[in-house]
């Protein structure tokens, strides 16, 4: 069992920067592959960033490669999205996910891969 809970969400301004954290509770924490998706209102959850157990892999949406980087502290338990260059498209809820054992690309990003999911953290990006 894998409990996540999600902080760092908040409002700011169009080019700013906010980092998200994923705090998760349980001593498996580091044998779980975790991620990163977003919904915004009336939309499908999407993926956002995904990071391999050991951190040494990680993926990312081909349209937030570069402004989006996720990183993880198995010693803290903790996943973290820093979220640079914010976009008024960016406001949804961030949600973070665990998944157990390994993958690539094609399934990480596939959210029903994912077994244990956060309640959310709200990210409003004015402009």
């Amino acid at each position: 069992q894998v409990q996540l809970v999600e902080s760092g969400g908040g409002l700011v301004q169009a080019g700013g920067s906010l980092r998200l954290s994923c705090a998760a509770s349980g001593r498996t924490f580091a044998s779980y592959a975790m991620g990163w998706f977003r919904q915004a209102l009336g939309q499908e959850r999407e993926f956002v960033a995904a990071i391999s157990w050991s951190g040494g892999n990680t993926y990312y949406s081909d349209s937030l490669k570069g402004r989006f980087t996720i990183s993880r502290d198995n010693a803290k338990n903790t996943v973290y999205l820093q979220m640079n260059s914010l976009k008024p498209e960016d406001t949804a809820v961030y949600y973070c996910a665990a998944a157990a054992g390994s993958g690539g690309m094609v399934v990480l990003r596939n959210r029903y891969n994912y077994g244990y999911w956060g309640q959310g953290t709200q990210v409003t990006v004015s402009s």
